[in-house]
């Protein structure tokens, strides 16, 4: 897959902004004394669905009902920001959609894609089992099957980085978590088309580490399971036009635990009263792995979201550390 280009992003910028407001990006002083250096978060769980995935849906969604006006409605699988992304740019665009997810997924993903007028499946225990199932039932339906990576969902979420990039354009580093590798080639495109030499570093879940593998093989490479909280993450085979994006371009990946993940939460939590759920705390969980490398450099971390069940998020704020 070729990178958005500037043209590209700015005219996605368009789409998206119809539809939503610029995130902000804060240099939170608490940040900054844990971590010993100076420290950037983009807050995409300020988003309308609470992550940053809705950028790429409104993107796709609108091309969709340009380029095919008699859809009978989209389909897709998600363990829950990439559906309720669609979701919400199928209702703003006048389509129907069909959201799969696993057994087992968070309770109030599910009820948000619900309400924003999705048809919700569940079915398989995991997100790869739940994705072969909606191309089962795309086929059967005449739906469109939205797939969780490609060229306009890429170009819709590079507008965070454009944004991130450009009111902190010294950022010597920028984390990002990987999950099908939407979000980290959208800061590629964005650091590409602004002629930027800001590192960006990939983050992993330990137990989701396809991506890692990929990496440090040079080839994709799957898992047999991604048994990881951090939804967001949990990818047992990743995109083969991610891993080609991300291989070339990406400084390195780092891997983290659940427990490093957990800590990340809660220090967002006190030292800036946000929610982050598993995924979007894993940038910052990388940076403390890495505090040796980050002293004197500005740092970017993205916040991916903040959509985390209230039970699971009051049993990691109970733990310490």
């Amino acid at each position: 897959m070729e990178l958005p280009t500037k043209s590209e992003i700015e005219a996605a910028a368009g789409t998206v902004y119809a539809a939503m407001p610029a995130t902000p990006q804060y240099a939170w002083p608490l940040l900054a004394v844990r971590c010993g250096t100076a420290v950037w978060v983009k807050h995409e769980n300020h988003s309308p669905i609470g992550a940053f995935k809705v950028r790429g849906g409104l993107l796709y969604m609108a091309a969709l009902r340009v380029e095919h006006p008699q859809s009978n409605g989209v389909i897709a699988a998600t363990r829950g920001n990439h559906g309720q992304s669609i979701a919400f740019a199928a209702r703003a665009n006048g389509l129907s959609a069909v959201i799969v997810v696993p057994e087992g997924n968070a309770a109030e993903k599910n009820a948000s894609m619900r309400a924003l007028g999705a048809e919700l499946v569940i079915h398989g225990h995991d997100f790869q089992a739940a994705l072969e199932y909606a191309v089962e039932l795309a086929a059967e339906r005449g739906l469109t099957l939205v797939p969780s990576f490609a060229k306009n969902l890429v170009a819709g979420v590079a507008t965070y980085a454009i944004e991130l990039l450009t009111a902190a354009p010294d950022l010597d580093t920028l984390y990002v978590p990987i999950g099908l590798g939407s979000g980290i080639s959208g800061c590629i495109a964005a650091r590409e088309a602004l002629g930027l030499t800001t590192k960006i570093v990939g983050v992993v879940a330990e137990n989701a580490p396809s991506y890692a593998l990929s990496f440090t093989q040079g080839k994709p490479v799957a898992t047999n399971s991604a048994d990881t909280f951090a939804d967001g993450l949990a990818c047992r085979v990743p995109v083969d036009d991610a891993v080609a994006v991300i291989n070339r371009y990406v400084d390195h990946i780092v891997t983290v635990s659940e427990a490093e993940i957990g800590a990340a939460m809660r220090h967002y939590f006190t030292d800036t009263h946000n929610v982050a759920e598993g995924a979007g705390a894993a940038a910052l969980a990388a940076l403390l792995k890495e505090l040796d490398q980050a002293s004197g450099h500005t740092i970017g971390l993205v916040l991916s979201g903040g959509n985390i069940d209230r039970s699971v998020f009051q049993n990691i704020l109970a733990e310490t550390g």
